[in-house]
């Protein structure tokens, strides 16, 4: 059965998001750093790439759109190249730009970062480059913003505004679009800047600081959960939010709502590649959450995948919803065990496959599981990061012509038994005849036999090697199958 968070996650579709902010515009020169330059003890970079991509609340409205909701946006670009690209890239996102004010006054916030890629590969970002002008808005502006954000609040299921104070986001602002938020029963939810005063976001449903926003505001080094919830509940009651979700990098979120005890909620470890992004990510993830109906400390859940995975990129990366329901089930994977449907299982093996894991593939009856079977095993688990084994359903061995009696077990018992084995990641049942069609499904980097499978031909080989990967033959503990130890016990045994 799915869970909540699962359940929540699947509703985002067709949920509906407003999103305020400052709209930036990001560059990525991409080149070979293979020498130091003659001129000054510098890397020379040879560019092989350039691109463009949303940044800033751009990157939240592109989040958002990547978990399945409609977005309508807000911000000023600049009436220039960058402006147009920047158009451009969020008519691509499909993103209602009826609130994007284009200035003459301005330049578009655009940040060009210069990439080494050392082996050609691995990147390392050498340089930013910033083009701004974050002064505020003129009076003129900022109520054409105000005056467009206020009129499509009645449409969204939830409001969110991402402050990078690049002149957008203003105590002004934020008044009306609250005022205008509670008269139609819609959460504001804002990622702040890193201000040493956060009273411009008075009145808001959810504040999101992470540690060192929070504790740049209040003053004080937050060097722990409990000191991080200090901080958080003295807020709430300063500025009269509902509540605070703060993140705490690899110590999760805390949850602050009025007249409630607070609450850690804490996420499992991450390989940190780049933090680009990251808060993005969990103001996307919340508002969608709380937009599709979830409560704040499971939103608060959800918000920790997402900035999990998005740390695990390079650059701003959105984080697709069907990301976090594989990640959802690798959660859930201890308790549900190992039994996967096919949709189910290639969702979770691409999500590891992006971490740089590979996959071992072998099939069975599995009916009597035995010492043989164990080695077996236990072998083709050593051949890559995770083992997938395809079991035969019931149907599928009674095709088989093995006899009226098989399987001796049914199908939920033998999964069940290989479930206990460590050495298994994962099982997914097949009702054919052979598991061609499940091997092109799962697309294994190694499929594994018994060496008694070298006259036969083994099942999806051709395809296997077509794609890269190899077909490897396991020697058999000899004396040992399903069918001898069946003859053993009819005859009473030996």
């Amino acid at each position: 059965m799915p869970t909540e968070l699962t359940k929540r996650v699947r509703e985002f579709g067709g949920r509906r998001l407003l999103l305020i902010g400052d709209l930036i515009l990001d560059r990525y020169i991409y080149g070979d750093a293979e020498r130091v330059s003659p001129e000054a003890p510098v890397p020379v970079l040879r560019v092989v790439e350039d691109r463009s991509a949303v940044g800033g609340s751009a990157n939240v409205a592109a989040c958002l759109r990547a978990l399945g909701c409609h977005v309508s946006i807000c911000g000023v670009v600049g009436d220039d190249r960058h402006g147009l690209t920047l158009h451009s890239l969020l008519g691509e996102l499909q993103l209602d730009t009826r609130g994007v004010l284009t200035t003459p006054n301005r330049p578009t916030t655009t940040k060009t970062r210069l990439v080494g890629l050392a082996q050609h590969r691995h990147r390392q970002q050498l340089l930013r480059v910033d083009r701004e002008d974050a002064s505020p808005l003129s009076g003129a502006e900022s109520a054409r913003i105000i005056d467009a954000a206020c009129s499509v609040v009645s449409e969204a299921d939830a409001v969110c505004i991402e402050d990078y104070d690049k002149g957008v986001v203003s105590g002004d602002l934020v008044r009306a679009v609250v005022s205008q938020a509670r008269r139609h029963g819609r959460p504001v939810l804002i990622d702040p800047a890193r201000l040493e005063d956060f009273a411009r976001y008075r009145g808001a449903t959810v504040l999101t600081p992470n540690r060192e926003e929070l504790g740049h505001a209040v003053g004080a080094s937050l060097d722990s959960v409990e000191s991080v919830a200090n901080a958080a509940c003295s807020l709430v009651d300063q500025l009269d939010l509902q509540s605070v979700v703060a993140t705490v990098d690899r110590d999760g979120a805390v949850v602050v709502e009025r007249d409630a005890k607070w609450v850690h909620v804490p996420t499992r470890p991450r390989s940190v590649y780049d933090n680009t992004g990251a808060g993005d990510a969990v103001l996307a993830m919340l508002g969608a959450a709380i937009a599709a109906g979830a409560d704040l400390i499971g939103a608060a859940k959800l918000a920790n995948i997402a900035g999990g995975l998005e740390v695990e990129k390079f650059g701003c990366v959105p984080v697709q919803a069907q990301e976090v329901l594989a990640e959802l089930r690798l959660e859930e994977r201890r308790r549900n065990g190992k039994l996967r449907s096919i949709d189910e299982l290639v969702a979770e093996l691409t999500l590891r496959r992006d971490r740089g894991e590979t996959v071992a593939f072998t099939n069975g009856c599995f009916d009597i599981l035995h010492a043989g079977h164990v080695d077996l095993l236990q072998r083709c688990r050593d051949l890559a990061s995770m083992l997938v084994v395809g079991l035969n359903s019931d149907v599928s061995i009674e095709g088989q012509g093995k006899g009226d009696s098989r399987p001796i077990n049914r199908f939920v018992h033998r999964s069940a038994v290989l479930s206990a084995l460590s050495c298994v990641d994962y099982i997914v049942g097949f009702d054919d005849p052979t598991p061609e069609a499940l091997i092109r499904a799962v697309k294994p980097d190694v499929l594994i036999k018994g060496r008694d499978w070298a006259d036969k031909g083994v099942v999806g080989a051709e395809f296997v090697e077509a794609g890269g990967g190899r077909v490897v033959l396991l020697p058999l503990v000899e004396g040992l199958s399903t069918s001898s130890l069946i003859e053993r016990v009819r005859r009473g045994g030996d």
